[in-house]
């Protein structure tokens, strides 16, 4: 069996996919190699999959964003879904993952395989019980035996990372009883959990079973992304016991993952007041040992919506400032509905921008440098190379109005401050 990018790393050695996914970096191959021997880089890469455009999330890489797409019982239509899936890569989407759980789930998640240039994620437990509704059978009817298969199919179909909420765990949810949460549970995959514990009066099969989880994904080299189940609805659930005790627990698998030559990812709030977000990231690298983050927003206030991506982008510059790595898009339709190609591609460049800000606090050269050369554009009124270094060019040149003299802009016109600031020769 071939070893996986993990336990490539620990033995010293420098993978293809170690080298595509340092171009654009300021990581060499090499260096890319030794932080994911130690655990602070991952790439997620299947075997069974081919991608364009292989990325690597975590430490001293620029801060990577995700878009979800996928089908609902509501509105199962891949004509649709390729419509969202074409404005997530125009809008400069590093990821994408399929939540679908309407129609052939099957046919969605080859669709989305076999199109995305980038790496595809999944929940495997939507597919199952999705499946269960549509059959008209309770998701507390779930066997072990389902859920491990359902896992099994989709790493074999070549999802190369996978949400999965481990620390949905009987310790865990009891802590539920004296949180006084508002929402005690967000999370569609952590409700499902949840559920299937309570009914069955067991523990959940994939914190007992873990290494039957971890066999699979060692397998086929999939990246375990490992959920919060408990994550904060809120802004004022946030940062208390069923949260953090999950967090203890998902850094204490990632480390028995690791020793198994597995990838991990940690997965984060959701809603959280600005002034936590900072301690929390901290938090979670100390626990987790670096482990890349990957966090939903986060959103510092719920009264937005309509503007939640504008919500999450607040949140989500200031969680890549403090160290996160991976940001999973909000868009406008976030609380309302089905979003549709023009809300993913502005919630993806609501994430970019925020994970821009986030690099350049970071120290990530090439993004203050792409600033610099903006501003340079600016200050020459060269309009042609600010669409270039523009996060959407496209934008730019349809918005752009051009004063009479084909240097300013219809705002200032005359009286341009860059024009009148100019020294004369």
């Amino acid at each position: 069996m071939s070893k996986t990018q993990l336990e490539s790393a620990k033995a010293g050695i420098v993978t293809k996919e170690m080298v595509e996914a340092s171009q654009g970096e300021e990581l060499t191959p090499e260096e890319i190699r030794d932080y994911i021997a130690n655990g602070w880089v991952v790439i997620p890469k299947n075997k069974n999959r081919s991608v364009k455009n292989v990325k690597a999330i975590g430490k001293g890489l620029r801060t990577k964003v995700n878009a979800n797409l996928g089908t609902s019982d509501e509105k199962a239509d891949l004509d649709f879904e390729k419509r969202k899936l074409e404005a997530a890569i125009k809008a400069g989407t590093d990821s994408v993952m399929d939540l679908s759980t309407g129609g052939d789930l099957n046919k969605a998640r080859e669709f989305f395989l076999e199109n995305s240039p980038v790496m595809v994620g999944a929940v495997p437990i939507y597919g199952i019980a999705s499946e269960m509704a549509r059959k008209g059978r309770n998701v507390e009817e779930m066997t072990e035996e389902m859920i491990f298969d359902s896992i099994e199919q989709q790493c074999l179909q070549g999802v190369d990372y996978i949400t999965v909420h481990c620390g949905v765990t009987q310790e865990t949810a009891a802590r539920l009883k004296y949180a006084e949460r508002i929402m005690p549970c967000v999370s569609r995959g952590g409700s499902i959990t949840l559920r299937w514990m309570r009914k069955n009066k067991k523990e959940n099969p994939l914190y007992e079973h873990f290494d039957e989880l971890l066999k699979i994904a060692h397998k086929y080299d999939v990246t375990l992304s490992l959920g919060d189940g408990f994550r904060p609805g809120t802004v004022l659930d946030a940062i208390d016991g069923p949260q953090i005790s999950e967090l203890l627990i998902l850094g204490e698998l990632a480390k028995r993952a690791r020793e198994k030559g597995v990838q991990v990812i940690i997965e984060g709030p959701g809603h959280v007041p600005l002034e936590h977000i900072k301690p929390h990231v901290r938090l979670e690298k100390k626990l987790c040992n670096e482990a890349p983050f990957y966090v939903l927003g986060p959103l510092p206030t719920d009264i937005a919506p309509g503007y939640d991506h504008i919500t999450a982008a607040i949140g989500g510059a200031v969680a890549a400032a403090a160290g996160v790595d991976f940001l999973c898009y909000v868009t406008p339709a976030e609380h309302l509905g089905l979003p549709d190609e023009k809300d993913v591609y502005l919630g993806v460049m609501a994430a970019r921008i925020a994970a821009h800000v986030g690099d350049i606090s970071k120290g990530i050269k090439s993004a203050i440098e792409r600033d610099r050369a903006m501003s340079v554009a600016r200050q020459n009124l060269n309009w042609e190379e600010m669409a270039r270094q523009a996060l959407d060019g496209e934008l730019l040149r349809c918005r752009a109005h051009i004063a009479q003299d084909k240097e300013a802009c219809t705002m200032c016109g005359k009286l341009c401050a860059v024009k009148l600031s100019r020294t004369e020769d």
